[in-house]
């Protein structure tokens, strides 16, 4: 009783958004799929969660002016009319700040020229502006740089609709047996730009369902957490076209994996466009109706 109780505590107390755990299913599994379902739509749309994105502009030039203002050669959406300069040479990008204008990184005040690092490196820079509301980030693809623009007054994160799922259970929770790869092998992953990226691919996850076996590519480090991007026959037919992805551990050591497809998620592209998400690979369209994770995702009506 206390853990039924529980199940429904989380089902009230988060975001009306959150859709409850309502199949009958053992109250200690509903409890964990609920928090996991708090977990997402909390960093989801967060201050700077996916749902807050409201500009990606590729560095065409060698310097940029940017700002909201006309006079910016990348325009921002939101922001001051003049926010600083960004300029590249080689693999190199720096940000010199528009006098005046307050903006911070790490809570440090931006005063003067600093490098701006992209989510390649270790310690990407995040630029604060608008009093903290507004986010200033480099991403790297390939040979381009891009400029990703985060706000938490976007209309995407405002008038974000929540979340749906399938009704799923404890039957789509399989273990599956881990077969490494030699080292060194790869994957080809095409993003929804069309850049096509080699990513490490340490082995294939080999499950089955209902008497039927099935396998799946992994990507990550040799001996570390695994992610895989999936499709099935709901993809577009009930979740997200483009297929869904899925977190998880490294295989334990006999070499077994657990597959829990009730926390399959959306791409970020599902909710804007202006992420460069990464596809899914032939190798892993399932030949499977996979009713559970989320659903495709339902924009407010006249939104993105």
């Amino acid at each position: 009783m206390a853990v039924a109780a529980l199940v429904l505590g989380l089902a009230a107390c988060g975001d009306k958004e959150i859709a409850p755990v309502v199949a009958p299913v053992d109250p200690v599994f509903a409890a964990e799929q609920q928090q996991w379902r708090q977990q997402r739509y909390t960093e989801l749309n967060a201050p700077d969660g996916w749902t807050s994105l409201v500009g990606l502009h590729w560095l065409e030039h060698k310097a940029h002016y940017i700002g909201s203002g006309p006079g910016s050669g990348i325009r921002l959406a939101v922001g001051p009319d003049k926010l600083g300069m960004v300029a590249r040479d080689g693999n190199s990008v720096t940000f010199t700040p528009e006098r005046g204008v307050p903006m911070t990184v790490e809570g440090e005040p931006v005063t003067g020229r600093i490098r701006f690092f992209s989510d390649r490196d270790a310690t990407p820079t995040k630029i604060a502006f608008d009093d903290g509301r507004g986010q200033l980030s480099l991403i790297h693809r390939g040979e381009r740089f891009a400029l990703r623009v985060k706000h938490a007054d976007a209309a995407t994160r405002t008038g974000f609709t929540g979340l749906t799922y399938w009704d799923g259970g404890p039957a789509w929770k399989v273990t599956a047996r881990f077969v490494p790869h030699p080292a060194g092998k790869r994957l080809s992953i095409v993003d929804i730009t069309g850049l096509t990226t080699e990513m490490v691919n340490p082995g294939a996850l080999e499950f089955e369902k209902d008497g039927t076996p099935y396998r799946l590519e992994a990507l990550g480090e040799p001996g570390g957490e695994l992610f895989v991007i999936f499709g099935d026959r709901t993809s577009g037919h009930g979740s997200y076209p483009a297929g869904r992805y899925l977190d998880l551990p490294a295989p334990d050591a006999s070499g077994q994996v657990v597959i829990d497809f009730n926390h399959a998620y959306n791409p970020p592209c599902a909710f804007t466009p202006f992420a460069t998400c990464p596809l899914t690979p032939p190798e892993n369209r399932l030949d499977l109706r996979v009713e559970a994770g989320e659903k495709v995702y339902h924009p407010p009506q006249g939104g993105t």
